[in-house]
């Protein structure tokens, strides 16, 4: 929808054009009314609900050099957002979120993630802790993430077939979820400050990526 008075800019012409869709002209309160809150500047796209893969589709999908990272029951959008970006920056394969107690992929998660929603495959499971022990079964090497108590990430191998798992804000790895995992890593830190999730998650997915970079150079 386009607000009465709104000329499409170039890009934004070019954006209408390659979706194949005619723009609805509307008063700008009707955008308001759409977008509350938001600085829609005069242009909005309404689309369907979010579509998650299944767990199935999501592991028949992933590349098998690449993790997937798995949140137990990461709350904030924003710090969803964050993770998934980092997730399509830093090439995993995909990520897992739980049904209850999280945060569903909404505006907000799409917008923080700068579009990565739309590029890396999202799966929703009703149990967690079942999602992870089908992904052993299907060869997964877990690694859940913990304040203390864990191997540092260069220690790891976070090659091949695995799953980077990280807790909520407040709680971190649920006890459950921590039992699950092959592994545990920890972050080394030089002071007590806890590091954010989507942070976290950054780190260990950069990791990740750097030890597949590694792992393609030829022997000398």
């Amino acid at each position: 929808m386009l607000a009465q008075g709104r000329r499409p800019d170039a890009d934004l012409g070019r954006l209408i054009s390659s979706l194949g869709i005619s723009p609805v002209i509307q008063e700008a309160r009707e955008l308001d009314s759409l977008a509350p809150g938001e600085n829609h500047q005069g242009v909005v796209l309404v689309v369907g609900e979010y579509r998650y893969l299944t767990l199935e589709e999501l592991v028949s999908r992933a590349p098998r050099d690449r993790p997937i990272v798995a949140l137990d029951q990461v709350q904030d959008p924003h710090n969803l957002g964050a993770i998934l970006r980092s997730a399509t920056v830093l090439g995993a394969a995909g990520a897992i979120l739980p049904e209850r107690r999280a945060s569903p992929v909404t505006a907000a998660v799409v917008r923080t993630s700068a579009g990565a929603t739309e590029r890396l495959g999202v799966a929703r499971v009703v149990n967690l802790g079942r999602a992870l022990e089908e992904l052993k079964t299907e060869g997964y090497w877990l690694f859940g993430a913990v304040g203390e108590g864990g191997a540092p990430p260069e220690e790891l191998e976070l090659t091949g077939s695995c799953v980077l798992v990280v807790g909520s804000e407040g709680g971190g790895l649920r006890p459950s979820i921590q039992k699950a995992c092959d592994h545990l890593v920890t972050i080394p830190m030089e002071d007590p400050l806890s590091l954010n999730v989507s942070v976290a998650a950054g780190i260990l997915l950069g990791e990740a990526a750097r030890q597949r970079r590694a792992a393609r150079k030829p022997k000398s």
